[in-house]
């Protein structure tokens, strides 16, 4: 797909939605904080919209960000997947792209993540941890949109833990995983959408990785 067809895709889309909400440019501009020349330009496909423009879309448009990224051209669903295939490779890749796009100076390591599993499976056995998973996954995900393949392990995992089904350890698993992906300070901060998400994608491969660990252990 060439950028200017890129672009093209995610102008129709923002007419459409401005359309439906009978906005006009300047009132998005005023919504979003945008001045309205940048906006006209996005539109009219004659600016790529950048990760601050998209996400003060989202908020203001009510639509899942990821939408906006699939429709800017933005290859999230083939990030995601790759994710599944390796995860020390995923890793790897995540980094490399940190580095190259400077939009964040940390490292990031798979440690890191399983440290942060570790915090959220003592506060997932807590009051507090599992109202705020009862609570805040639906609205997470409501926000988030469906981002990639690993959303649909995201919602097996919270149908067993809203039933209760599995062992306590499995619960803590599985709770700490749903926890990293509806907390918003993670390895990464989700707001570097999409990259914000694929550690969210390895915090899921790495619980499901620890729940098949523990089946094996009981046989």
């Amino acid at each position: 797909m060439s950028k200017g067809k890129e672009i093209s895709n995610l102008g129709s889309m923002l007419k459409e939605l401005m359309n439906n909400r009978a906005l006009s440019m300047r009132k998005l501009s005023e919504l979003t904080e945008i001045d309205t020349a940048t906006i006209s330009r996005i539109v009219n496909g004659k600016r790529k919209a950048n990760l601050h423009h998209l996400q003060k879309f989202s908020d203001s448009l009510g639509v899942p960000i990821a939408d906006l990224f699939v429709a800017a051209g933005y290859p999230v669903e083939q990030k995601q997947e790759k994710l599944q295939s390796d995860i020390h490779t995923s890793v790897e890749s995540i980094q490399n792209f940190l580095e190259s796009s400077n939009l964040y100076d940390k490292k990031f390591t798979l440690e890191n993540v399983e440290q942060q599993l570790a915090n959220y499976e003592q506060f997932t056995q807590t009051e507090e941890g599992k109202e705020t998973i009862l609570k805040g996954f639906d609205e997470k995900l409501r926000k988030v949109g469906s981002v990639g393949p690993f959303i649909s392990h995201l919602k097996d995992m919270f149908e067993k833990f809203r039933l209760n089904t599995g062992t306590s350890v499995e619960l803590a698993i599985i709770g700490s995983a749903l926890l990293y992906f509806i907390l918003p300070v993670d390895v990464i901060p989700d707001y570097l959408f999409p990259i914000g998400y694929l550690d969210d994608a390895v915090a899921v491969q790495l619980a499901k990785n620890l729940l098949t660990n523990q089946k094996m252990d009981l046989t």
